[in-house]
């Protein structure tokens, strides 16, 4: 991951994530997709950043409840507030 100690424990930051992927605020290049998923070694959730050849662009790990509950946010993207 980018940043070990860098984890999204609420939907809040989740939201910021996402909206800031979304905008180009990372200087990421090719962003075809964000989705979650969990690292085979250790058990441990994030959210990733992939391209069109589903190559990870960027990720960041992410809490349990995050993973829990920020799964449509994540699939559908983040709606605008009214």
């Amino acid at each position: 991951m980018n940043n070990e100690l860098d984890i999204i424990d609420n939907l809040a930051e989740l939201e910021r994530f996402l909206l800031s992927v979304e905008n180009g605020g990372l200087g990421l290049e090719g962003v075809a997709g964000v989705g979650m998923a969990t690292n085979n070694t250790d058990g441990r959730h994030f959210v990733a950043v992939f391209d069109d050849n589903n190559k990870l662009l960027h990720a960041r790990w992410i809490a349990q409840e995050i993973f829990d509950t920020g799964k449509d946010m994540v699939r559908n993207g983040v709606k605008a507030k009214h």
